[in-house]
């Protein structure tokens, strides 16, 4: 009898430790598949969206036609669209600032180390001097014998 009352008590925790651990694998299988949709989906360059943009504008096809064409949906192409036309207005406005490019980041962090070098070996250089003078002094060799 007692291990009769016993026995409910141990299917409980069991049935529980396996829904948790059914959640756990669901979602380590959700993040898995979260990320194989992110490595497999295509990327369109900025050249790549305005060519899009630019053939959906001049309406020489449909854009359903277009982006069935390209592989994108209607949606994608909207939204590229929208983003397009608020970035030419704000550019328009001149209230944006240009972005740099990759060679130009590249050309300012390689300025960035450079100029950091320069510093370091003038704040070496005036160090290595103000202790030879400082040295200088207490040995009195401020004459020039």
């Amino acid at each position: 009898m007692y291990d009769q009352e016993n026995e409910p008590t141990n299917v409980v925790p069991t049935k529980i430790e396996s829904s948790t651990t059914a959640t756990r694998s669901g979602d380590t299988a959700r993040a898995l598949i979260r990320r194989a949709k992110q490595a497999s989906r295509r990327r369109f360059p900025s050249e790549e969206k305005i060519r899009i943009l630019l053939e959906g504008v001049r309406a020489e096809v449909s854009v359903a036609e277009l982006c069935r064409r390209e592989g994108i949906h209607p949606a994608m192409y909207y939204k590229w669209l929208k983003d397009f036309m608020e970035a030419g207005k704000k550019r328009l406005r001149g209230d944006t600032q240009r972005e740099a490019n990759r060679e130009e980041v590249e050309q300012l962090r390689q300025d960035n180390q450079r100029l950091k070098q320069l510093v370091a070996d003038l704040s070496l250089a005036n160090m290595t001097l103000k202790k030879s003078q400082y040295e200088g002094c207490w040995h009195g060799s401020g004459t020039d014998e």
